[in-house]
């Protein structure tokens, strides 16, 4: 085994695996080392991915219960395998740990299964149960670690009744009922895979609305959403502790008025968020300085304290996505070969794939008011779409917010089908600093999803709608 490379990164994520990739297109002797035995971090084994497969399984059964008889399908005696529900989730992320491994054989990058912990700022040490430890030296050193499911200070998440995300992707049975604490992405996600399977779902969420941190107008219409759909959601409430019962969970928690109610049901999953990961690396043997957060400190080039060392993705600031986590990547390994890149962490777009889809990039309103920033709002409701109405897709909504002087894109807010894909052409609109008459003005295929874009456009732009 080579032990002496150009560059090595430390965690195999969206993050690390991309480092890893663009190092090796350069022409760096390059190394991988992740703990586990299957690449591709959180995202492809406990998050991103299987997520987005049992999104789509129960959208498909629900589908199935809810409007396959409109379309002329008769589908009686339906029901669920939850068992093959969970296989085949298994089965895609399988699938995409092999493609990791792939590329990997294909850019000549060498994969060393371990943790690794820092001896000094050209030395790390790599230990694995049942091997010897190795040492190896590097020029260079990305640390890509990730982060880990974060819970409450009065709340042990004890991985049997008391759960994350990473447990409630791979339970052995359905459950009647479950209590998701926090309304943010992760838990409306988890709310829906379960609600629509016919699990009795209650969201209880300590801000005053769903995905608090995106447009309130889209939390305020994914509320709608879901509660049509059965799920209980609790705004404003606090949860005060989290017992395991053994066979259920009881919570505790209370109102904005500070009265007490409790809820007992099967599971109780927390999805407060995540925290960055450095457990274990040996920081305090470099100059690699942490914030008040526990993230590694860096600078505009994600360079930390110790100059042969940057940090990326969820262990660094920002929000914690995959795709800003693969942009950093490469930004990394680019600065290290002496070139410019770019990023522009306003125009990374967030996405929440519910059905309908919610996506969003650039300034929320609030985020205006704030600033006391003058701005122009275009509407357009998926409900006036043709091919929308057509799909039986008709929830939700575009929200165009623009400059009321030079018609410069601020912000754009999406909730409805396809979101997370129309989201893109917003993202390429903003990043070439397109108006929002430039983006009505371009031709759009009829009848599409993206023509809801067009109008909301064409309606900040204060000329009114076409009402396709």
């Amino acid at each position: 085994m080579e032990t002496n490379f150009d560059i090595v990164v430390i965690g195999s994520g969206p993050g690390g695996y991309v480092a890893a990739i663009r190092a090796s297109q350069l022409g760096y002797k390059t190394a991988l080392i992740e703990k586990y035995s299957v690449l591709g971090g959180t995202c492809t084994n406990v998050g991103c991915i299987p997520t987005k497969a049992l999104l789509d399984s129960s959208e498909h059964f629900y589908d199935a219960q809810t409007k396959f008889k409109s379309h002329g399908i008769e589908s009686d005696n339906l029901k669920l395998n939850f068992t093959e529900f969970i296989n085949r989730k298994n089965n895609v992320v399988e699938q995409n740990t092999a493609g990791i491994n792939y590329l990997m054989n294909k850019n000549k990058i060498e994969v060393i299964e371990g943790t690794a912990s820092f001896l000094n700022n050209k030395e790390i040490v790599v230990r694995k149960k049942g091997s010897e430890d190795k040492k190896i030296t590097a020029s260079y050193f990305i640390v890509a670690t990730g982060s880990k499911p974060a819970s409450l200070p009065n709340v042990i998440i004890d991985k049997k009744r008391v759960i994350s995300s990473t447990e409630a992707l791979s339970l052995q049975e359905q459950p009647k009922n479950m209590t998701i604490i926090g309304g943010g992405v992760i838990g409306v996600e988890m709310a829906s895979i379960y609600a629509r399977i016919g699990t009795k779902v209650t969201i209880i969420e300590y801000a005053d609305s769903l995905i608090p941190t995106m447009d309130k107008d889209l939390g305020k219409e994914l509320k709608k959403i879901l509660t049509k759909k059965g799920v209980d959601i609790l705004l404003s409430h606090n949860v005060q502790s989290v017992v395991n019962n053994g066979e259920n969970t009881t919570i505790k928690f209370t109102d904005k008025n500070n009265t007490t109610s409790e809820i007992t049901t099967d599971y109780c999953l927390v999805a407060v968020g995540r925290k960055p990961y450095t457990e274990g690396l040996g920081l305090e043997n470099t100059t690699v300085k942490l914030d008040e957060k526990g993230r590694i400190i860096t600078n505009n080039k994600l360079q930390t304290n110790q100059e042969n060392i940057y940090a990326i993705g969820d262990v660094v600031s920002g929000p914690m996505l995959a795709h800003k986590a693969e942009e950093e990547g490469v930004f990394a390994i680019e600065t290290i070969n002496g070139q410019k890149p770019h990023m522009n962490y306003n125009l990374i777009p967030g996405v929440v794939y519910t059905w309908p889809e919610v996506a969003s990039v650039g300034y929320t309103e609030d985020e205006l008011k704030r600033d006391n920033k003058p701005y122009r709002i275009g509407k357009f409701p998926f409900s006036a779409s043709g091919r929308a109405r057509a799909a039986m897709e008709s929830e939700g909504f575009v929200k165009v917010i623009s400059d009321p002087k030079y018609g410069e894109i601020l912000g754009i807010h999406i909730i409805g089908p396809r979101a997370a894909d129309l989201i893109a052409q917003g993202v390429i609109g903003m990043e070439y600093e397109v108006t929002d008459e430039d983006m009505f003005r371009i031709s759009y295929a009829h009848p599409t999803y993206s023509e809801a874009l067009k109008e909301a456009c064409l309606m900040a732009s204060g000329q009114g709608a076409l009402n396709i």
